[in-house]
Formats: structure tokens, sequence, C-alpha cells
């Protein structure tokens, strides 16, 4: 268990929160917080992006040892 299963459930967060957030515009909830779900799955999204996608060096950050 490493940075990987962090990962990986910040992924299953972001796919809750979206399902979510139709839940509550389909019953008809205040918009302010659909979309307040929505920003923070995309906010989640962007976080996982910058830990996994390969930089100018070609090595993820996730894959970097912490010192």
């Amino acid at each position: 268990m490493g940075m990987t299963f962090v990962v990986s459930v910040m992924m299953l967060a972001a796919v809750a929160l979206v399902i979510g957030a139709i839940a509550l515009a389909r019953k008809g909830a205040p918009r302010k917080q659909v979309w307040l779900m929505l920003l923070l799955a995309v906010i989640v999204v962007v976080n996982v992006a910058i830990l996994t996608v390969p930089g100018k060096s070609g090595g993820a950050p996730i894959n970097a040892e912490l010192r």
C-alpha cells in the first residue's frame, strides 16, 4: 500500500462526487452545491494528473523517492 492506493481512492472519490452531484441535481438540490461537488471532483482529478503524468524528465512524481 503506497501512493498508488491513495491515487486509486482519490479517483473513486472523484467518481462518487460526480455521481452524487448528478443525483442531487435530479432531486432539485441547490445548484451551488451541485457545482461545488463537480468543482471538487475536477480538483481531485487534476491532483491525480499532477502525480501521475510524466514530466520533462520522463518520470512521474508518484514514482519519485521521498527524501
